[in-house]
Formats: structure tokens, sequence, C-alpha cells
């Protein structure tokens, strides 16, 4: 088994698409995990890659969030769509990455990213509200490079 496939269990990983569902019950914006070995590449600069990849530039209010995690490499990266960029403040993430890196650092890496997402929902929904007429513009489902 490869690092991604040893990282979460089924069942673990059905924990993390439910926390995406119940976060995006509060938010417009949508959330997705990514995870892979490693990689080469900056992590900032191969989460940019892996958001277009999955085409979370193409939600109709730019509010797309990605949670990328780089599992041999230990490191990960949360970043978000131009439409949340352009009105919130630069450190609006840091209390998501926080909350993660606690828990990663005893590595209960399950818990840190329900937490994370449970986190940028109620981030997003401040800006970005759950209207009637949502649509789940993105699958919930974690990818996996």
């Amino acid at each position: 088994m490869s690092k991604v496939e040893e990282f979460l269990t089924k069942e673990e990983e059905q924990e993390i698409v439910e926390a995406i569902r119940v976060a995006e019950k509060e938010t417009s914006g949508e959330i997705r995990v990514h995870i892979e070995k490693t990689t080469s590449m900056d992590a900032y600069d191969r989460a940019m890659e892996v958001f277009h990849e999955l085409k979370m530039d193409e939600t109709e209010l730019k509010n797309g969030v990605l949670i990328y995690l780089a599992v041999k490499d230990k490191t990960f990266v949360i970043c978000g769509d131009q439409g949340i960029n352009d009105v919130v403040q630069n450190d609006f993430w840091d209390c998501t990455r926080d909350v993660m890196v606690s828990h990663f650092k005893n590595e209960n890496y399950k818990q840190g990213l329900i937490d994370g997402i449970l986190r940028a929902g109620e981030q997003l929904k401040k800006y970005f509200p759950y209207q009637d007429h949502d649509t789940n513009e993105l699958s919930n489902e974690i990818s996996k490079g």
C-alpha cells in the first residue's frame, strides 16, 4: 500500500466526506480535500495546480476551498479561490490551519481534517452564507494523487 492509501481508513474517509457535507450546509462555498504521497513542487504551487485540475476555479461565486496534503512531505496547504481572497483578510485561514496543525502534531489526521473542514465552513458562511438556490457544484469525495 502507498502512503496515501494508508493515511486514512475507508471509515475515516467517509467521516471526512460527511464533515464536508455538514460544512457546506451553512455556506455556498465548496470544500475539497486532496491527498497525495509527495510533491516535487512547492506545496502551494502544487495545491494551486490541483485546484485547477479539480476545476475548483469554475464555481459560480469563485468560493472554492482546497485542503491539500502531501503525506510523506508532512505538509499541507489551504487555498481559496479569487472570490474568497477578494473579501477576506490575509490571515483568514490562520485559525483553520492552527486547529489542523494541533491535531496533525499528534498524528490525529482524521480529526485535524474534520475540524479544519468545519472551521473553514464556519469562516466561509460569514462571507458566503447558504442560499436557497445553492447547489453542490463540486464532489465532496476526497481526491488522491
